[in-house]
């Protein structure tokens, strides 16, 4: 795992108080992470309570605008779509700037940085040549701009090893329409039910996990 990062950052592993050169001066005349992206900006229950609560839709709503969904090793996960015509983010304004950057998701938040998921929680590598902007030093906390980060580092990591659970479940299943009764499922929970406005993310998060898990058999 560590060696393959090594390949694609400059070997080094940082935490939320360390420094790393991704300052870019606001992204000033620069928008190329938000073009050619393809179905790789995810979107997390995070992401999602955010957008719905922000824009004032649905899941269902922002599908039909700007998220879509796709298949990930078995299973059916959100997704920022691209413009048809100009392949660039659906929020990318005429300007050139991102329209929701104040709630953009963790993906973009985190860009040009990776995440490494270990059983210590979540760190984070420097990806070589993502960006050609990023010149100085900050501190990585104040470049992923969230608040009650510990908390959110957690969600992160109980998200990712709960997709990794699903993904193996959904292995294991034998026919089309058990996988896909399982994967309605998933994106009922954490998706197309909606967030409670004004309620603290992370209660609801954990009550939603817990009612996945007592659903599906061991």
């Amino acid at each position: 795992m560590l060696q393959d990062i090594n390949e694609i950052s400059d070997g080094k592993i940082y935490g939320v108080h360390d420094m790393v050169r991704v300052g870019c001066s606001d992204c000033e005349g620069c928008h190329s992470c938000c073009e050619q992206m393809g179905d790789t900006v995810l979107v997390d229950p995070y992401d999602c309570k955010r957008l719905e609560t922000e824009l004032g839709m649905g899941f269902e709503q922002l599908m039909q605008s700007c998220v879509g969904l796709h298949v990930e090793e078995g299973l059916i996960v959100p997704h920022l779509k691209m413009q048809e015509q100009t392949d660039t983010c659906v929020f990318l304004n005429e300007a050139g700037r991102c329209s929701i950057h104040a709630y953009r998701p963790g993906i973009c938040r985190l860009f040009p940085l990776g995440r490494i998921y270990e059983e210590q929680g979540v760190s984070y590598f420097l990806q070589s040549g993502a960006c050609e902007r990023g010149k100085t030093k900050i501190k990585v906390e104040k470049w992923l701009d969230t608040p009650q980060l510990k908390r959110y580092q957690q969600f992160l990591a109980e998200w990712h090893s709960l997709k990794k659970n699903m993904q193996e479940y959904l292995s294991r299943l034998n026919t089309e329409d058990e996988k896909k009764t399982v994967c309605m499922m998933f994106l009922q929970i954490f998706f197309f039910r909606p967030y409670e406005s004004g309620r603290d993310f992370y209660e609801e998060w954990e009550e939603r996990r817990t009612q996945l898990q007592s659903v599906l058999p061991e």
